[in-house]
């Protein structure tokens, strides 16, 4: 999160308190609603605590700003004191599947534009399957093609200085879907403001995107499998031949590990369908097409040097049914496309090293570029 704007929190935690109030209390018991019986939920960004009674219990308050969860802790929940945690929204501290819900009323805003799709990453991390994840940030469209508009002339703003990222509904959506959530809801204004976005999601049994600005490579795998998705990590089905070919190739540094790739070699995942399947068979076309605009969005934004998919069923699905492996004609997004085998271990028929020659070949079309 950006340091700035935790800075300004932490010394105006007290006008928080004093001059805010939970604007939707509506929403809010309606996911406390949603939230199974004694299941725990999280208030992310959770500020003074205005909404931690609206929350239902057992419920854990967080905040980049610890005065700011000084201030919930006081206001409680349920007549008692909820737990808080003081952490970064960007290096969330906490287990796997430990939440059932996540509430994150005007948080995210405050993440910048570039760096939300893996702090959304990082919540799907923290919610169980089926879990629900819901979202309010403000609404904004400056007519580009970018995916946020970052900036800190928030007008009127009463502690200025804050970094507001505004998004458009359908930027934002692809986003949550993206980060391995499946959208429920998308309401622009309504209540009292016209200028907020209100997203209700729930957590998938999918893999999150892992990317950012300035990759080197993005790999697209062709969809999660029910494996991969529970492990948590692409390509993981033992047998998969991804990541010794990634390794034997030199485009990453430590096996099996996404954010280490992408922070320490540049190296970015997502996938052309985020539903996971026992095989990538059980996908239609009408899905690689509809996944490949949600790719070109990404691609088109983040700007890597090279996408990479990693087997061919869905780039001729959606492109081109005679492609064939290596650099392909057209760019997607703006960026050279190379498309090569699947490294699943039922393609028997392409070896270890030529699925090392193929990464290789992509990393060096990413390089070029």
């Amino acid at each position: 999160m950006d340091e700035r704007t935790v800075d300004i929190y932490e010394h105006g935690a007290s006008f928080f308190a004093e001059h805010r109030r939970a604007s939707d209390p509506e929403r809010a018991r309606a996911f406390a609603r949603s939230i199974p019986a004694g299941a725990l939920r999280l208030d992310l960004g959770c500020g003074a605590g205005h909404y931690l009674p609206l929350l239902g219990s057992p419920v854990l308050a967080a905040d980049a700003a610890p005065a700011m969860v000084a201030e919930a802790r006081r206001h409680g929940a349920g007549g008692t004191e909820p737990l808080g945690v003081a952490c970064d929204f960007e290096a969330l501290p906490f287990r796997r599947g430990a939440f059932a819900g996540v509430w994150a009323c005007k948080c995210l805003q405050h993440v910048p534009a570039e760096r939300l799709p893996l702090t959304l990453a990082r919540v799907h991390h923290l919610i169980r399957v089926g879990g629900v994840l819901d979202v309010t940030v403000f609404a904004g469209d400056d007519g580009t093609t970018g995916c946020g508009i970052s900036g800190t002339d928030f007008p009127d703003d009463e502690l200025p200085g804050r970094l507001f990222t505004w998004w458009r509904p359908e930027d934002l959506g692809r986003l949550l879907v993206g980060a391995g959530f499946d959208l429920e809801s998308v309401l622009v204004g309504g209540g009292k403001r016209d200028d907020l976005l209100r997203l209700s999601a729930r957590r998938s049994r999918s893999l999150p995107d892992t990317v950012g600005r300035g990759m080197r490579l993005l790999v697209c795998g062709l969809n999660p499998s029910i494996y991969a998705a529970d492990a948590g990590v692409g390509f993981a089905r033992p047998g998969n031949r991804f990541w010794p070919a990634a390794l034997a190739a030199g485009l990453v540094s430590v096996n099996r590990d996404p954010d280490a790739a992408l922070r320490q070699d540049g190296i970015g995942f997502t996938d052309l369908v985020k539903r996971a399947t026992v095989g990538a068979a059980e996908l239609a076309d009408d899905e690689y097409r509809a996944g490949l605009e949600r790719v070109e969005h990404l691609v088109q934004w983040l700007q890597p040097g090279t996408i990479c998919f990693v087997g061919l069923a869905g780039w001729r699905a959606a492109v081109d049914r005679r492609a064939e492996p290596g650099v392909q004609p057209e760019p997607l997004g703006g960026v050279p496309v190379y498309v090569m085998p699947s490294t699943s271990g039922l393609n028997a028929r392409t070896s270890l090293g030529e699925l090392t020659e193929h990464l290789r070949a992509a990393a060096w079309l990413a390089d070029r570029s």
